[in-house]
């Protein structure tokens, strides 16, 4: 039975299924889940990659360097980071350390900082939220690039390491991701990343005064392995030419695996 999501009701959807034969097609299940997640909470950790590091959020060692770069652009350019968070943009230097200790201090949202590899500096950041370690559920969000970071092998290696950390490392059963509806880089991104669109909760939150219908992705832990193996093959340094432009499209190969088409 094909299943899909519209509001908050599960219902049919059209002739298309959600995932091809190429990773399996997903169905309604009611299997004893055997055996259950280990229930394991994600620490404070640091997540290394070749090209990013992501780190857990200190106010004052990434303060200034978040500031910084997320300045570092037109004011018409950065301020358009925060359009689609509940937060920003952030009047003074002040105001916004303030907010970072806040997120420091959450521990869900627990909030990590992404260091680009070819600055050194932090230029962005994210986080594990609706943590449910005994379901083997969590989501990644609260993500804010710098335009230094936008549309780069560093920030895609950064989702990869959050992703690869939650499956592998803690073994959870399902990553998710949310965005708001009318938010089409966000949705573009999390198809790009291999995430399978579920369908839309309809008048799902108030955001800054606006209503916020929310889109709902995931990955789940059976699909992880070829998602997983593409990723691997589009970070590797051999996918990048003299100029640091990709050979391969990390879209489109995983868009092949939700489609079935042939790379």
């Amino acid at each position: 039975m094909r299943v899909a999501l519209v509001g908050a009701i599960v219902c049919i959807v059209s002739e298309r299924t959600i995932v091809s034969e190429t990773l399996g097609e997903r169905r309604l299940s009611g299997d004893v889940v055997d055996p259950l997640p280990p229930g394991l909470y994600p620490a404070r950790v640091p997540l290394d990659g070749r090209y990013a590091r992501v780190e857990p959020l200190h106010p004052i060692d990434h303060a200034q360097e978040l500031w910084d770069a997320s300045h570092d652009a037109p004011t018409d350019v950065t301020d358009r980071i925060w359009d689609y968070l509940p937060y920003g943009p952030f009047p003074s230097f002040d105001a916004f350390r303030a907010w970072l200790r806040t997120c420091s201090a959450s521990a869900d949202p627990t909030f990590f900082a992404i260091r680009d590899g070819r600055t050194g500096k932090a230029a962005g950041m994210a986080s594990y939220l609706n943590i449910r370690p005994s379901d083997g559920v969590i989501e990644i969000g609260h993500i804010w690039l710098a335009p230094s970071l936008q549309r780069s092998r560093e920030a895609t290696e950064a989702l990869y390491l959050m992703i690869r950390h939650a499956f592998d490392d803690l073994g959870y059963r399902r990553v998710e991701w949310k965005c708001n509806a009318l938010n089409e880089p966000s949705r573009r991104a999390a198809a790009r990343l291999g995430f399978a669109y579920e369908g839309t909760f309809y008048r799902h939150v108030i955001v800054k005064g606006r209503n916020r219908d929310t889109a709902w992705f995931s990955i789940l832990a059976e699909e992880w392995p070829p998602i997983r193996a593409n990723f691997e093959a589009w970070l590797a340094p051999e996918n990048f030419d003299a100029d640091g432009r990709q050979i391969q499209s990390l879209g489109e190969m995983n868009r092949a695996l939700r489609e079935g088409h042939p790379r």
